[in-house]
């Protein structure tokens, strides 16, 4: 997966590439204030370098994308249909860079945040 072969040469497709495609996406869906490090180790790494795929992660099994997600949601927003449609805008945004189908995208809502109403 990732890779093309042209009559100029091959194209391959990174990983990282599609990552931030999915952050990108995810962050023009309503309702949804940021992502969040899959784990304890990524959210020190995020912190140290701004790297843009933070909370994506992606994998390939042969011709198969998956995604997974980790989000944070506005308070009071209702959270099936924002998990909802960032899974239809990744899987949107991606299949139509890449020309290639997502398999899944998971969606993993990792907490949500209260806006100062001030």
């Amino acid at each position: 997966m990732g890779e093309e072969t042209t009559s100029l040469g091959g194209i391959q497709i990174s990983p990282d590439a599609v990552a931030t495609i999915a952050y990108h996406a995810t962050l023009e869906s309503y309702g949804v204030v940021g992502l969040a490090p899959k784990n304890l180790t990524d959210g020190i790494v995020a912190s140290i370098t701004r790297e843009p795929s933070r909370g994506v992660s992606v994998s390939y099994k042969g011709d198969d994308i998956d995604i997974d997600i980790h989000i944070i949601i506005e308070y009071g927003t209702r959270i099936n249909s924002v998990a909802q449609s960032v899974a239809n805008t990744v899987r949107f945004h991606v299949e139509k860079a890449l020309g290639l189908q997502v398999n899944s995208v998971n969606v993993h809502v990792a907490g949500l945040r209260i806006s100062n109403s001030d």
